[in-house]
């Protein structure tokens, strides 16, 4: 079979808001599909971008679709950028993420904002986007969508666990299985901007701290844990759950970060050594959290299988890699949306399609 070549930027925006990654990668099918990142850059928000996407969360319907328009522009500024800094000539298009804003698939709806529309018409390319809501439609919580890009590019390990704004796991069990585990850099981002940090580097402040049993207790005990799979998690269960239950203890942040790291590695641990079937299996760790030396350390005081950390490049650009290759999947018509991952009625290709 002759080989077919893809050139795509990938735009990832997490819910952690530590800021945009984008990809420039090169996809390639022969037998099996591999990639080649060509150019890559992470671009930190500016504090009222951070606020306002923050904040997002509380506007009205009116407000979000005029964000959702800014957002866009905003982004098509960072990709024309982007293009130019780096005299990129060839690109087939461009698959977006968005950025989420809501995700309640219970109730049968997601948002990313970031009009495909304005970033096809600024940067004049086609755009592949929107890739949550179709699943929805068909009855899957919209999410995890990375799991078709486990299954296919990084299958030479058992696990792929991503440390984001939330942490999720993907592997094989006869099928692809995949799910949210808990929130990881979304609530410990959250606490470290109180005294003015973006985050705990290496862990460090959490590794100062002391755990706190009665809240340990209480977030372990949390009922979305023995939840039914497929299932995911938004915004919303950290407003509504994970900051309440915290702040009633009035701990300090440095307290707070270790109670929260301790409980995180238990319920990562707890997924793994359920699957695991001997000793060798090989956990891929990416994401920010795999530079959380001290999360890493006390995942692998738990589990009972080997952690990989990659090189930079993957940890970082993993997710941007991964929404890159679900445009190529859409562009072929090929399936991107893996009903076993996410409940949906059936395998799909999802995402939508604006071109110029």
């Amino acid at each position: 079979m002759k080989n077919k070549i893809w050139h795509v930027i990938g735009l990832m925006s997490g819910t952690s808001l530590d800021g945009i990654d984008l990809v420039f990668v090169k996809f390639t099918k022969d037998q099996a599909y591999s990639f080649e990142i060509l150019k890559k850059e992470s671009i930190n928000y500016s504090e009222k971008w951070k606020n306002t996407l923050f904040d997002a969360f509380n506007y009205s319907g009116e407000e979000l679709t005029k964000l959702d328009v800014d957002y866009g522009e905003f982004l098509a500024q960072k990709i024309n950028n982007f293009i130019d800094k780096n005299s990129i000539t060839n690109v087939d298009f461009i698959a977006s993420h968005g950025h989420t804003i809501f995700h309640q698939p219970h109730l049968n709806y997601t948002l990313q904002i970031g009009s495909g529309a304005v970033i096809s018409a600024e940067t004049k390319l086609k755009v592949i986007c929107d890739f949550r809501i179709q699943d929805i439609a068909l009855g899957g919580q919209g999410a995890p969508l990375v799991p078709i890009g486990d299954k296919l590019l990084f299958d030479k390990y058992d696990f792929c666990l991503n440390l984001g704004g939330f942490a999720n796991i993907s592997y094989d069990n006869g099928k692809r299985e995949a799910f949210d585990i808990c929130p990881v850099n979304i609530v410990m981002n959250l606490y470290t901007r109180k005294i003015d940090l973006e985050f705990d580097d290496k862990g460090v402040i959490a590794s100062g701290g002391k755990v706190h049993t009665n809240l340990l207790n209480e977030l372990n005990n949390l009922s979305f844990y023995n939840d039914n799979k497929p299932k995911s998690l938004g915004y919303e269960f950290i407003i509504d759950t994970i900051i309440p239950l915290i702040d009633k203890y009035k701990l300090t942040i440095n307290d707070v970060l270790r109670t929260f790291v301790e409980h995180v590695a238990f319920q990562i641990a707890e997924i793994i050594n359920s699957k695991i079937i001997n000793k060798n299996e090989k956990v891929l760790v990416t994401g920010g959290g795999a530079f959380n030396n001290f999360l890493v350390e006390r995942i692998a005081h738990y589990s009972n299988c080997e952690l990989e950390i990659p090189e930079k490049d993957i940890i970082n650009f993993k997710e941007a890699i991964i929404f890159a290759f679900l445009g190529v999947l859409k562009d072929q018509n090929e399936v991107n949306c893996l009903k076993s991952v996410t409940g949906a009625k059936k395998d799909h290709s999802s995402g939508v399609v604006f071109e110029i």
